[in-house]
C-alpha cells in the first residue's frame, strides 16, 4: 500500500475512532459505573464486532445493505432503539451499587452485536472497503494491513474512554464534597451520558 494511502487511512482511523460515538459513550459510562476491569469486556467486543462487520462488507455484504433500503432502515431502527434502551438504564441508575447489580452490564456478545446495529460502524466499514480494497489487485494484502490497524484504533480509543470513566469513578464514589452527595453526582453524570446516547441515537437516525 502506498504511503499516501496509508497516511489517509491513519487519519480516517484516528478521526473515526477517537471522536464521540455510541461505543465511546458506552465505554466511558461503563468505566465510571463498573470500573475499568468490567468495561474491558465491551472495549474488547468493539474491535471484534467491527472486524467481523468489516470482513463481511469486504466479502460483499455491504453492497447488499446499500442495495436494500429496507435492510438499511432496519439496522438504523434497531440501533437507535438499543441506544435509547441503554440511555434509559443509565438515566435511572443512581448509585454504584445499582450499576453493580447488572443494571448497566453489557456482555461481550452484546458489545459485538451492537456494531452490527451501529450505522456509523457500517458507514466506516463501507468507506474503508470502497476506498482501500474494492477493485484492487492486491486486495488480500490490503485487507491484511487494514484490518489489524483499524482494530487497534478501535480498541485503544475505547480503552482510553473507559480509563477516563474509571478515573471519575473514584470521585463519584468518594465522600460528600462541597455539600454534594455521591448519589447526586453519579445521578447527574449518568443522566449526562444518557443524553449523549440519545443525541447519538438521533444523529444515527439521520444518516
Amino acid at each position: 500500500m502506498p504511503l499516501a494511502e496509508l497516511t489517509a487511512l491513519l487519519l480516517l482511523s484516528t478521526a473515526s475512532s477517537f471522536t464521540p460515538g455510541p461505543n465511546t459513550a458506552l465505554s466511558t459510562a461503563l468505566g465510571a459505573n463498573l470500573g475499568l476491569k468490567h468495561a474491558l469486556r465491551f472495549v474488547c467486543a468493539v474491535p471484534v464486532g467491527w472486524g467481523l462487520l468489516f470482513t463481511l462488507c469486504a466479502a460483499g455484504l455491504g453492497a447488499i445493505v446499500l442495495a436494500v433500503p429496507g435492510l438499511r432502515l432496519a439496522i438504523q431502527v434497531l440501533g437507535v432503539a438499543y441506544l435509547l434502551w441503554l440511555a434509559a438504564k443509565l438515566w435511572s441508575s443512581r448509585t454504584l451499587a445499582q450499576a453493580d447489580m447488572a443494571r448497566l452490564q453489557v456482555t461481550f456478545t452484546q458489545g459485538v452485536a451492537l456494531q452490527f446495529l451501529n450505522i456509523k460502524a457500517w458507514m466506516l466499514a463501507l468507506t474503508v472497503v470502497a476506498g482501500w480494497l474494492a477493485g484492487r489487485e492486491d486486495v488480500l494484502q490490503r485487507y491484511a494491513i487494514t484490518l489489524p490497524l483499524m482494530l487497534a484504533f478501535g480498541f485503544f480509543s475505547n480503552l482510553l474512554y473507559a480509563a477516563m470513566g474509571s478515573l471519575l469513578r473514584a470521585w463519584l464514589s468518594g465522600p460528600v464534597v462541597d455539600g454534594v452527595a455521591t448519589a447526586q453526582r453519579l445521578r447527574w453524570f449518568n443522566r449526562g451520558m444518557a443524553v449523549v446516547l440519545v443525541a447519538t441515537a438521533a444523529w444515527m437516525a439521520t444518516l
